[in-house]
């Protein structure tokens, strides 16, 4: 039996380079897309501030975001013909709060980012823009 196996991991070794030459990248390479998570505004700011790297994806009008935004957000508005390009455009490797006004459109938006896993690490500000402003947090014109 131990024959057996010594030649099995012989085998197994002497094939491997031949093996990975036609392989794809090892799955622990890949995205692992989770729903996006629904956070209050206080945990979002707490995030923020913990987490400067985050990506805030508003997607409100162009107008709307023009009235005010959360500081250094991009706008992606949802209403765009290519919404879903834009989004799948960006870098993987980030991690995204998403917010609109009151959190319909940014519900909708990440439906769609769950569906067609466009963005593996995604939260949502449950509450939208409105809830921040009300809360008194940073708003930039």
């Amino acid at each position: 039996m131990i024959r057996y196996a010594a030649l099995f991991v012989l085998f197994a070794l002497s094939t491997a380079p031949f093996a990975s030459a036609a392989d794809p990248a090892p799955a622990a390479a890949a995205a692992t897309f989770a729903a996006p998570k629904n956070i209050s505004v206080d945990d979002a700011d707490k995030l923020l501030k913990s987490n400067p790297k985050i990506v805030v994806i508003d997607v409100r009008t162009t107008d709307e975001f023009k009235a005010g935004h959360i500081p250094g957000a991009k706008n992606i508005d949802f209403f765009s013909d290519d919404f879903a390009k834009q989004l799948g455009a960006l870098d993987k490797s980030q991690t995204y709060l998403v917010h609109c006004a009151a959190g319909g459109r940014s519900g909708k938006a990440c439906k769609l980012i769950e569906q067609q896993q466009l963005l593996p690490s995604v939260y949502h500000l449950n509450e939208g823009f409105k809830a921040w402003e009300k809360a008194g947090k940073p708003v930039e014109k």
